[in-house]
């Protein structure tokens, strides 16, 4: 992880905390105000910035162990190349993308039990725009790899 990714979650963090502990305290002076509609809203102010306080740690968590997953491929020199063509504003052509895409399904389905294929598929989803099933492979690259 780069130092400037790592600031930027640091200071993310930060101001989710700072966030917390404010909407803490008023839930706090809520609680204690003995109506029924203060007592509600401030239990709900104490538990909506603990869910995201475990939302975020669980997201970190996330991205700690693929980026283990990226670093051990990469010494293995099994990580793809990022050489895919992008178009003006960045994002990588969706043609390109599909097709690597199809080249490392091929080898997921061929290798189901190996953490690495199901990596590759992982970035290959991402690279084609599909966050969702990207975060299905690494969650079962991860699995697999233990």
């Amino acid at each position: 992880m780069s130092v400037r990714t790592k600031a930027t979650l640091a200071v993310m963090v930060l101001v989710l905390v700072f966030y917390a502990v404010f909407i803490g305290v008023r839930g706090v002076g809520l609680l204690g105000s003995g109506s029924v509609v203060g007592v509600l809203l401030g239990a709900a102010l104490l538990v909506l910035p603990l869910l995201g306080l475990l939302l975020v740690g669980r997201e970190i968590e996330f991205g700690r162990r693929t980026s283990v997953l990226a670093a051990a491929l990469e010494a293995e020199g099994g990580l793809p190349v990022d050489d895919l063509p992008r178009r003006p504003s960045g994002r990588v052509d969706r043609g390109a993308a599909d097709a690597q895409f199809a080249q490392m399904r091929e080898q997921a389905e061929a290798r189901p039990d190996d953490w690495r294929s199901w990596f590759r598929l992982a970035l290959a989803y991402d690279a084609a725009g599909d966050r969702t099933r990207a975060r299905e492979a690494a969650r079962h690259a991860l699995t697999l790899h233990g």
